[in-house]
């Protein structure tokens, strides 16, 4: 039975049309690329408005360098241009611009051992400011990348919400406020999130060989926030492996990798962690403070944003993310309740630890720091992001998690009415950054509303952030010392030392009154004059002994203006307050003494100390209380003398003693004119002072001495001086530097005399070799060596066996 169509085509077929080609939807790791990209620029637009709407550099007249940033840091990455470009007196291992001679290594590891430091490299010498403020900027970018990627990399979600989180975490508190003038403790806030992730592939067995690297890189940045981050990591891993993996065997498994990992990346950085932990033994005693919490007003307090403080957390992660965080326990839909308690339970246990002595201790080494007592907030900050993604990624929490977690901060924000550090401009912020968000991510379940809702949590969070970062501003600058960027003072003092540069014949000091505690390595020369966390005990103490002034209890050293120091210490220019060069003639850097020298000295007086230092006596008694003889020159010392004094006929000079945090340098007062040059105080004179006349001739004569017992020739390296002795040298090789651990001479420890390097010459010497080596360098060397080999056996190991290092 046949069948016939009802109808004929009206019409030929039409040939099919072609479907639109769609793009391939991005893999994960281009979302994760794409998130990690938003976090980063999200970051750097909140930091740097914020800094526009303080108005302080490079977007206003205002100084960005306060406190340490201005009097250490900026002038160490100073020193790393220098030696970057060829220009740096001393190398890797020593420092010959500062403090007459210092170890270098431990203070590389502590300030300039980032990867991003050598990036001021990029730019003009004069514009270090610049370059230490772009590299904060990009360190904080990078933080944001590097927690988007964390994030991504535990659990897939929404790559922009991976994004603003990581934005949030970059932008918290600490980081903006305190981080911000720290630049060496933003690697910390990068390490997190890598240690982080070096536990994910523990977790999964993964890159083996990567991790033990990117933990030495961590180290090795900054050894101190890397330490407080690998216990954060380890905490995050520890909740990973009991929600991720069954049994103990195979629990254990993932934390002997992560372990195992972790020993051998500290031990690869340990050529620079050795002789710094060792240097910091060596360092003259900084402020001993006992912790004492604070109350918890304030503890909340700082979960709004625009507050300042560095006495207390700044958790503030931006009201979004906070938000997750406190509705994660009722995020019931979504987020399984063994999940929930571990992840709230983490969060509020290490808010708890940065409250108790003993875990306080433990999260710093176990030692109080001085200063800020919360540094390490910015774990806290991390886990809580964490948290907050672990349930943002498993659903869009609903709204009645919404309002449990909206009410659970209104309770902590009501908490903290009474604490000082609340504003009424941070409320309104947290207000409506608090209503925005919960409407935000309440409307996401729209997708019609989700890009909109999107903007806004970025809007919020770049709203709250660079509000924070300018409040902070203000707080800094009024309550912080603060220091002029490079201007044509600086120049102009630079273009002189240079001017007047002899190194190494003689050195050349910048002199005081300085414009950082570091002038030589901002400036140039080879000054007395250093700071650091590293300033040896041996040499706080000789500079003490000789009329040296301190600031920061004695970690901040200061040049000595003292004709009789600089023949000791071979100053044949200094730079003068009003800009000019005095010069004089001194001994070389190797001089030597008679034998049967002092081995101490004898008392606190710095007049007699130095006079037991140059071999000769110099100095008379005035001839009436407060009155030199007339021909000589008057020298005060009153170091715990806090205001101006003068000759009757001279000028005033500012004597800076504040005990214990300052002390007053040795001060020279003038000429004297006998009786019309009395010494006046114009304040109560200080219990503890001394008038004392340096006779110009004496010192002559003593300097014409040592210069004709010295060495004949000096030869000095990076690390090592060669000295060529007279024929008929006897006694004791002095070496004008400081006699901190690492120096040995012709084969031997080198001898100390009276704080300074020597050798004792057996009859017929007439070369004298020294060389400085980082204590622990060695030790370290050997430590990273074995760990490198099974590094390598590991490799073999995993070419034969392709599975061990599994996937990626």
């Amino acid at each position: 039975m046949s069948t016939t169509p009802l109808s004929p085509p009206l019409s030929p077929p039409l040939s099919p049309r072609p479907s639109p080609r769609r793009s391939p939807r991005p893999s994960p790791r281009r979302r994760s690329l794409h998130g990690s990209a938003l976090a980063a620029l999200l970051t750097a637009v909140a930091v740097c408005a914020g800094d526009a709407a303080a108005r302080v550099f490079p977007y206003g007249p205002r100084h960005r360098s306060i406190n340490d940033l201005g009097n250490q840091f900026v002038p160490f990455h100073a020193h790393l241009w220098d030696l970057l470009h060829g220009r740096a007196e001393g190398g890797l291992l020593f420092n010959w611009r500062s403090g007459y001679g210092m170890s270098f290594l431990p203070d590389l590891g502590t300030y300039l051992a980032s990867p991003f430091a050598v990036l001021v490299g990029l730019f003009p010498r004069a514009d270090i400011d610049l370059a230490v403020y772009v590299v904060t900027v990009l360190k904080t970018a990078a933080a944001a990348a590097a927690m988007c990627w964390l994030l991504r990399t535990q659990r897939r979600g929404r790559w922009w919400a991976a994004g603003l989180l990581g934005a949030s975490y970059a932008l918290c508190g600490w980081s903006v406020i305190e981080a911000s003038y720290n630049p060496m403790w933003l690697d910390g806030l990068i390490a997190f999130p890598l240690l982080c992730l070096t536990g994910e592939w523990a977790l999964r067995g993964r890159r083996i060989l990567l991790a033990p690297l990117v933990v030495a890189v961590c180290w090795t940045a900054n050894f101190y926030t890397a330490y407080m981050a690998t216990l954060g990591a380890a905490l995050v891993l520890l909740v990973r492996v009991v929600l991720t993996r069954e049994g103990a065997p195979a629990r254990l498994a993932v934390i002997a990798r992560a372990a195992g990992t972790t020993v051998l990346g500290i031990a690869l950085a340990a050529p620079v962690l050795l002789p710094l932990f060792l240097s910091s033994g060596q360092a003259y005693p900084g402020w001993v403070k006992e912790f004492r919490p604070v109350s918890w007003a304030d503890v909340f307090a700082r979960l709004l944003p625009g507050t300042y403080s560095f006495s207390s957390p700044a958790v503030f992660v931006g009201t979004g993310t906070l938000l997750l965080v406190a509705a994660l326990p009722f995020h019931r839909a979504a987020v399984p309740l063994r999940t929930r308690l571990w992840w709230s339970g983490l969060t509020a246990a290490v808010a708890l630890s940065l409250q108790w002595a003993p875990t306080h201790l433990a999260w710093h080494l176990f030692a109080t720091p001085n200063g800020s007592p919360y540094r390490q907030t910015f774990v806290l900050a991390g886990i809580a992001v964490i948290a907050a993604w672990t349930g943002l990624a498993a659903g869009l929490p609903r709204l009645p998690a919404l309002a449990a977690g909206a009410g659970v901060l209104a309770a902590a924000v009501l908490w903290a009415h009474d604490s000082t550090l609340v504003t009424a401009a941070g409320y309104a912020l947290f207000a409506g950054g608090l209503v925005t968000a919960a409407a935000a991510w309440w409307a996401l379940r729209h997708r019609r509303l989700a890009r909109p809702a999107a903007g806004l949590l970025a809007l919020v969070l770049l709203a709250q952030a660079a509000a924070t970062t300018a409040y902070g501003h203000k707080g800094k600058l009024g309550g912080l010392d603060d220091y002029p960027s490079w201007g044509r003072a600086h120049t102009a003092r630079a273009e002189a030392l240079a001017g007047a540069e002899g190194w190494p014949a003689y050195r050349t000091d910048p002199s005081r009154p300085a414009l950082s505690g570091n002038d030589p390595l901002l400036l140039g020369g080879e000054g007395g004059a250093y700071y650091s966390s590293h300033t040896p005990d041996v040499f706080t103490r000789t500079m003490v002994a000789l009329g040296a002034g301190w600031t920061s209890r004695g970690r901040n050293v200061q040049s000595i203006d003292n004709p009789v120091t600089d023949a000791v210490f071979a100053v044949g220019a200094r730079l003068g307050p009003d800009g000019t060069v005095r010069r004089a003639q001194v001994p070389p850097l190797v001089t030597t003494r008679p034998p049967g020298g002092p081995l101490s000295y004898a008392g606190d007086s710095p007049f007699a100390n130095q006079e037991a230092l140059l071999g000769a006596r110099v100095y008379e008694d005035p001839l009436a209380p407060g009155v030199c003889r007339a021909g000589t020159e008057a020298y005060l010392w009153a170091p715990e003398y806090n205001a101006t004094a003068r000759l009757a006929d001279g000028p005033a000079f500012r004597l800076n003693g504040n005990a214990p945090r300052n002390r007053a340098a040795l001060q020279p007062m003038g000429p004297s004119r006998g009786d019309s040059s009395a010494l006046v105080f114009d304040a109560a004179p200080p219990p503890r002072w001394t008038l004392s006349c340096l006779d110009r001739a004496r010192l002559d004569g003593a300097v014409a001495h040592l210069r004709a017992t010295a060495a004949t020739s000096v030869e000095v390296g990076s690390s090592g001086v060669r000295a060529t002795l007279p024929p008929d040298a006897t006694g004791t090789a002095v070496l004008s530097v400081p006699a901190i651990a690492g120096w040995t001479c012709n084969g031997r420890p080198a001898a100390a005399y009276l704080g300074l390097v020597a050798i004792d010459l057996a009859p017929g010497t007439t070369q004298v070799s020294c060389a400085f080596r980082p204590p622990g360098l060695v030790p370290g060397a050997a430590v990273a060596g074995a760990a490198g080999l099974v590094l390598a056996l590991l490799f073999v190991r995993g070419r034969r066996r392709p599975g061990l290092s599994g996937p990626g």
